[in-house]
């Protein structure tokens, strides 16, 4: 081949390298940067979590990471919730859920729910640390800057997990994302006494067109030889779609008449925390805590006529006393 050939080849080499349109689509257009750290903005995105809803629950174990093992069946539910905003203040903000469901002969049950609670920028969240433990851990300031804490609150107000993460708003998307948190195992999971004993997860919190969505992804750790093991994965999905189809009234005439009776049970549960950086009560697999039965059942005593809210308020504390393990 001559030289001029050559010089040909390396002028069009040149050109590609320089060409505009092949130089765009060779460099990825950069990742959009978040957006977070907006108070209002936040506060209005979580306060779209209340409302009245139909509910889908979807727990699907996925990836097993244990030889042997073989992943649970999917478990898909569902039924109607109404999620209130019992405290809502600029930096703080508790939602309060109460399952709405038929007990097959035609009654409507209420079933107070799960709780979560938000609290911007917060100096300590309250997390999980072992069997039957949780401990107040303090949140330095570069990790709490511009960050929402999500507490978890069992059916009886105690304690289930809490994380802190932020709400971001790039790409079109409004969510909020934990960090990764150590959990006790949901009942679910605890009722048919599985290998592993807890899990380590996120959770994820997004508003959608059709309402919201809260997400979870879970590794289930246990023992195995001596040696903590991851068994498998689990992606949970619960959607909130919201209705007006079913008994929304029984619901909040369940609250009426017993807020006060579980203000004193929050409030209790907040000393008893106080009181020792943490907390040490008893799991059981069918109700969630070693409270959770009696501490129920004094609320559906208050709605029969059987207590008043200050006897029952009066037991809870005494309860939750006893319960509260040193």
């Amino acid at each position: 081949m001559n030289a001029s050939y050559f010089l040909f080849a390396a002028a069009g080499f040149a050109s590609l390298m320089v060409s505009p349109a092949l130089a765009q689509t060779a460099a990825p257009a950069p990742i959009a940067t978040a957006h977070y750290g907006n108070q209002a903005r936040d506060h209005a995105a979580i306060l779209k979590m209340a409302g009245t809803f139909k509910v889908t629950f979807d727990m699907r174990e996925t990836t097993p990471l244990v030889a042997g093992y073989t992943p649970y069946p999917a478990k898909v539910s569902g039924g109607h919730e109404v999620v209130r905003a019992i405290v809502d203040t600029p930096g703080h903000v508790v939602l309060q859920h109460l399952l709405v469901v038929s007990d097959g002969n035609g009654k409507t049950m209420v079933v107070k729910h799960w709780r979560q609670d938000w609290t911007w920028q917060p100096a300590t969240v309250l997390v999980y640390v072992g069997p039957g433990r949780w401990a107040v851990r303090p949140v330095p300031d570069k990790e709490r800057r511009g960050a929402w804490s999500q507490t978890v609150w069992q059916t009886d107000d105690s304690p289930r997990y809490g994380g802190i993460g932020r709400w971001r708003y790039d790409d079109g998307a409004t969510r909020w994302t934990s960090d990764e948190t150590r959990r006790p195992l949901a009942r679910r999971d605890a009722t048919r006494h599985p290998p592993y004993d807890h899990y380590v997860g996120t959770n994820r919190h997004v508003l959608t067109p059709a309402g919201w969505v809260h997400e979870q992804d879970n590794a289930k750790i246990g023992t195995k030889d001596g040696r903590s093991a991851t068994f498998v994965h689990e992606y949970v999905v619960n959607t909130y779609v919201p209705a007006t189809d079913f008994p929304i009234k029984a619901a909040d005439e369940y609250w009426r008449k017993t807020n006060g009776y579980w203000a004193s049970v929050r409030a209790d549960w907040d000393a008893a925390i106080r009181r020792r950086s943490g907390l040490a009560l008893g799991e059981v697999a069918d109700v969630g805590s070693s409270t959770a039965h009696e501490l129920m059942l004094l609320a559906d005593d208050i709605i029969s006529g059987e207590a008043t809210s200050v006897g029952a308020s009066t037991e809870a504390a005494g309860l939750i006393e006893t319960g509260n393990r040193p």
